[in-house]
This record gives C-alpha cells, sequence and structure tokens, in this order.
C-alpha cells in the first residue's frame, strides 16, 4: 500500500505524540491520581456535601476540562478556595440545590469565555486573592481542629475560636493520634528521598491512618457513604423562593472559581516552557465542567495548583495526563469506592489542616508588607474568617481601591532652596488631582533662581506633564535655568524638561 509524504508525516507526528504520551503523560497522571483522590474526600468533607460529590468533581474536571481546556499542563477538580462558599450554601439551601447553582455558575463561566473578557478577571488586586485563599485555610484549619481533635465543627469561625479550649480538654482517644499522625506525614514525606519520596505524601498518610485503625481495631468515627458512585448521581433541584440570594451565590461561585482557575493557570505557564494558556478557552471548559459536575451531584470545580503542579514536576508534556488522571480516579471509583467508608473522619481532618495552612503563604505576606498593602491583606482575611466570604473579599476589594486613591492623591512634591540653588522633587503618582499641589509649590521658586528638578514618579499623566513643561518655559524665559541631577550644564529651553521623567 502507498503512502503519500503528507501521510507518512501525520503518522510519524502521530507516533512522536503517543510515545511522548506514554513516556512522560501516563506516569504523571497516576502521580496526580494518587493526589487527587485523599484531597478530593476531604475537600467534599469540608464543604459538607456527600462525600462521592467530589469524586465526581474530580472525574469531571479530569475528563472534561482535561480534554478541552485551554491550559495544557493545568489540573482541575475540587478545589479548597471554595469549601467555604459550598459549606454556606449547603446550609441554606440543601445540596440538590447547591448542585442547581454550580449548573447556573457554569452557565456565566461559559458566556463570560465566549465574549472574551477572561483577561479581566487577572485585573483583580493579587493581594486580595491572596487573602482570600488565606482566608480560607484559616476557616478550614479551625473547622478540621475540632474533628481531628474528636469533637464536632460549629458553622461559624467565631464559635470554633471560643470552643477550641474545651475541645483542647477534652481530646481522647485514638483520633487526636491519628489526625497528628497524618499531618506529621505529610510534613515529613517532602524529605524522603529517591522513588519512595515520589509517592504522593497525602496518599501515605491516609492509607497509613487508615491501615493503622484497622489493624488494630480503632474506635473511630469513619467516613460514611450513601451507597455507591452510581447512588451518588442525581439531577439538581430549583430552589423554592429566595432567588436573590441564589443569585448572589451563582455570581460568588462562578466569579472565585474563574479567578482561582486563571490565577492557577498563569502560575502553571510559569512552571514549564510549553504552549501558553488560552484563557477564554480555559474559561469555556471550567464553565462546562462545572455545568456537567452539578447535573450529576458533583462538586463545583476549578482549576487547582496544587495537583497541576504535581503535575509539571511529576513530567508531564501535554494534557493528556490531566485527562487520563480523571480515567484513572473513574476507575478507582466505580468497584473500589467502598473502601472510603474505612478511612477515619480524624484521619481526612488531619489532611485538611495541612491543606489549609498551606494556603497561607509567607512570601504573599511578606510581598504585602514590602508593597504597603499588609492592611489590605489583614482585612480580607479577617473579613473571610469572621464574616463570610464573599463580605470578606468585597470589603477587601474596596479597601484596596481606596488605598490605590490615596496613593494617587497623596503625591510628594517640595521645594527647597540650597544656597543659591532650588531643588524641586516631584514623587509618587502625579496625576491631574495634584495640579493645586503643584503648581503652589513651583509658584514659590524666585524667578531667575537656578532649580534642580528630580522628578521620580511612579505615573505622571498628560495634564501633570503639561503643568511642568509651562512653569519650565516660564522659568526660563525670566531667566532661570533648569537642569536635571545630575546634570552638569543647565537644561536647554527648547527641549522639554519632562523628558528627564523616570518612569518605574
Amino acid at each position: 500500500m502507498l503512502t503519500t509524504p503528507r501521510a507518512g508525516k501525520e503518522a510519524s507526528r502521530i507516533k512522536a505524540w503517543s510515545g511522548s504520551v506514554l513516556r512522560y503523560d501516563v506516569p504523571a497522571s497516576l502521580v496526580v491520581f494518587l493526589v487527587a483522590l485523599p484531597l478530593s474526600l476531604g475537600i467534599a468533607i469540608a464543604s459538607d456535601a456527600p462525600v462521592l460529590a467530589g469524586i465526581i468533581a474530580a472525574i469531571v474536571g479530569g475528563l472534561l476540562v482535561g480534554a478541552l481546556g485551554g491550559s495544557p499542563l493545568q489540573v482541575s477538580g475540587p478545589a479548597a478556595g471554595l469549601t467555604v462558599v459550598v459549606a454556606d450554601l449547603v446550609a441554606r439551601f440543601g445540596w440538590k440545590v447547591t448542585c442547581a447553582i454550580t449548573v447556573a455558575a457554569g452557565v456565566l463561566q461559559v458566556l463570560l469565555g465566549l465574549s472574551r473578557v477572561a483577561r479581566a478577571a487577572l485585573a483583580i488586586s493579587p493581594v486580595v486573592v491572596h487573602a482570600m485563599l488565606a482566608g480560607i485555610g484559616v476557616t478550614i484549619a479551625l473547622q478540621q481542629l475540632h474533628v481531628l481533635l474528636g469533637g464536632q465543627s460549629a458553622s461559624s469561625a467565631w464559635e470554633n475560636l471560643a470552643a477550641l479550649p474545651s475541645g483542647l480538654n477534652d481530646a481522647q482517644g485514638a483520633e487526636p493520634i491519628l489526625g497528628i499522625l497524618v499531618i506529621v506525614t505529610i510534613l515529613a514525606w517532602r524529605s524522603v528521598p529517591g522513588p519512595l519520596g515520589r509517592i504522593p505524601g497525602p496518599l501515605v498518610a491516609i492509607a497509613g491512618a487508615t491501615a493503622l485503625s484497622v489493624m488494630f481495631s480503632l474506635d473511630v468515627r469513619r467516613i460514611t457513604l450513601d451507597g455507591s458512585l452510581l447512588d451518588a448521581i442525581h439531577l439538581p433541584e430549583l430552589p423554592h423562593g429566595n432567588w436573590t440570594a441564589v443569585g448572589v451565590g451563582v455570581v460568588t461561585v462562578a466569579l472565585i472559581a474563574s479567578v482561582e482557575s486563571l490565577l492557577s493557570a498563569v502560575s502553571v505557564d510559569r512552571m514549564h516552557t510549553g504552549p501558553r494558556t488560552d484563557f477564554n478557552r480555559e474559561l469555556v471548559a471550567q464553565g462546562a465542567a462545572n455545568v456537567t459536575s452539578g447535573m450529576l451531584g458533583g462538586l463545583p470545580i476549578t482549576g487547582v495548583i496544587v495537583r497541576s503542579a504535581t503535575n509539571v514536576t511529576a513530567g508531564a508534556k501535554s494534557r493528556a495526563s490531566a485527562f487520563l488522571h480523571g480515567v484513572w480516579i473513574l476507575l478507582f471509583a466505580l468497584p473500589f469506592a467502598g473502601l472510603i467508608d474505612q478511612i477515619p473522619s480524624a484521619a481526612l481532618a488531619g489532611l485538611l489542616i495541612t491543606i489549609g495552612v498551606q494556603l497561607i503563604k509567607v512570601d504573599h505576606v511578606g510581598t504585602a508588607w514590602r508593597s504597603g498593602d499588609i492592611a489590605v491583606y489583614l482585612v480580607t482575611v479577617g473579613g473571610v474568617v469572621f464574616l463570610n466570604l464573599l463580605e470578606g473579599v468585597l470589603i477587601g476589594l474596596a479597601l484596596a481601591l481606596a488605598l490605590t486613591g490615596w496613593r494617587v492623591v497623596r503625591v510628594r512634591i517640595s521645594a527647597r532652596q540650597e544656597g543659591e540653588e532650588w531643588l524641586v522633587t516631584v514623587e509618587g503618582a502625579c496625576t491631574f488631582l495634584a495640579l493645586p499641589k503643584l503648581t503652589g509649590v513651583l509658584a514659590q521658586i524666585p524667578a531667575g533662581a537656578p532649580v534642580t528638578l528630580d522628578i521620580s514618579t511612579t505615573y505622571l499623566d498628560h495634564a501633570a506633564e503639561q503643568a511642568l513643561e509651562d512653569w519650565k518655559q516660564q522659568h526660563l524665559a525670566a531667566g532661570g535655568t533648569v537642569r536635571a541631577p545630575g546634570d552638569s550644564a543647565p537644561v536647554p529651553a527648547a527641549p522639554c524638561a519632562c523628558a528627564a521623567v523616570s518612569l518605574d
């Protein structure tokens, strides 16, 4: 049989791609599967959702976003960033209505992706996003600490914090030991060298704690399942009134899921040198996955950085890895879902506490401190923890905008005499709002005086630049001189003095 050169090239390309998948993506997908399995269970527990809802979301996120997404190496599934929101929705509306909210949020994400505004989500102040995740981490840790101690978590952070001393005092039995063992194992496993260290720490910790609890017949609470994976699949249910609150829930889930997915995709792009993310395509795929997950009774889905970073580190080269990890979860869940009800609740609590603490990044706090945004960070964290996620984020965004406006208005303009010469300094963001102060300071300089004009602005708009140019021309016409710092000769009359402006 004869083959054309074009067909031969196509066959070679397919062979090379399949070889790359077998060599890189299949092993990476197995590693991601082992990481995703316990995380999906833990996130479902933290969300007060059915346990298998996390498995459904992991399968849908892997298969659908893995096949259709715009980020080649990003892995999607249930995310810790939405646990607080989902838990609140479940408490207010019930699980089936929460699934309907997930479907509607997915539709909104698809519309946003099709309207090609995905990059607009990246304009949200990073300090607010980082603080939101930190606040979620604190909330998760406070909730699950009571479970680890053998008690019950309350619905609010205030109650969990107030009950913590009595919970610590009443802690006894094997549950605290198992939870602490999981935390220690996860942290210590990072330093295990060689092939053994490539086994995911969360899997080792959960499997080890479960094996110990079964081996020694420990009397501990365990995960409870309502039937098999197929039994967990059901259609969502429309709410009976309170449509305003439902609408707020839809927008909240859609925006948080979108922002988290897109920021995660940006982070993943920095980890590899392959194709970059198509943000609009990624958002459409995330929306389609949320529609599907909600219709099947699964948790909301986002792109998640922990699994994505694991995927890149494990050597994945294409989207086949993310897709295959969903296949492995599906193949595991159908026959072996019954093994999940052997897992002690305290063991998953230990995993969730570790996840929650890891959402608080020390480098994010350092960046907020150095940039002067530490107040925004702390206020947002406090709002998320002690009010709710939406109010905390809105307060943080409002404070960030107010702080930005204050920095624009609070430009530093000064003029002082040094011998016979005057030094004029303009620092900060100089805009038309600063014109009264700028012209007032410049008016203090005597006509004919030699002037050094030091402009070190982060932003200089046209109105401020024109005001400086007009003053310079008038001062030169009156016999004065204007030079930039470091110049040995005065600036001549023809060029604009603003040529010396440095934009940082």
